[in-house]
């Protein structure tokens, strides 16, 4: 039932690109796991051994932290319509801060050179493993649309309330890991 392979095919990819969601899974060696649901409009397929997500601000930093102390990282999706799948993408991650040379590279080559006031960062994920299962358990959903709550919270903020929340909330991890933004 489940399968490994040592990059994305040309199908896995297209599989990718039809999914309305995807999950980034992190953990340090102590502390707390973290998962993460992220929407796929955000998320860039580099090459069939690289990803990337644009990251915005959020209540929590947990996969900046985690892979400043230990880099690995799964991203996961799975199919809530149509044919039953899942896709694992595992591999050694970096996250590239706003501001940085890093970050503006990747979005100038894979975002048109624009990001959201509220972004804090580029998630690249470099593929080791992908693994495919059946993902009969995984139930049907449709998709409604993509919630407007996010991008209407940053856009009631000015540039310096945006800078505070994410001092306050995205300097640290639950744990109390470094995630490493500065402003």
């Amino acid at each position: 039932m489940a399968d490994k392979f040592d990059s994305m095919s040309e199908q896995h990819q297209d599989f990718l690109s039809r999914q309305k969601i995807f999950f980034a899974g992190s953990a340090a060696p102590t502390g707390r796991v973290n998962i993460s649901p992220r929407p796929t409009d955000v998320f860039r397929i580099i090459n069939a051994n690289r990803v990337a997500y644009l990251d915005y601000i959020g209540s929590g930093n947990e996969t900046a932290a985690h892979t400043r102390i230990l880099p690995r990282m799964t991203i996961m999706t799975c199919a809530f319509e149509g044919p039953p799948r899942i896709l694992r993408l595992y591999g050694t991650a970096s996250t590239y801060q706003t501001g940085t040379p890093e970050f503006e590279t990747l979005l100038a080559d894979h975002y048109d050179g624009t990001a959201p006031r509220n972004a804090r960062q580029i998630v690249v994920l470099d593929i080791d493993l992908v693994q495919t299962s059946c993902g009969y358990g995984v139930p049907l959903f449709e998709h409604q649309g993509d919630r407007p709550n996010l991008t209407r919270w940053a856009d009631a903020k000015s540039d310096a309330e945006l800078v505070d929340y994410r001092r306050e909330k995205n300097s640290q991890s639950i744990d109390g890991f470094d995630t490493g933004h500065i402003d």
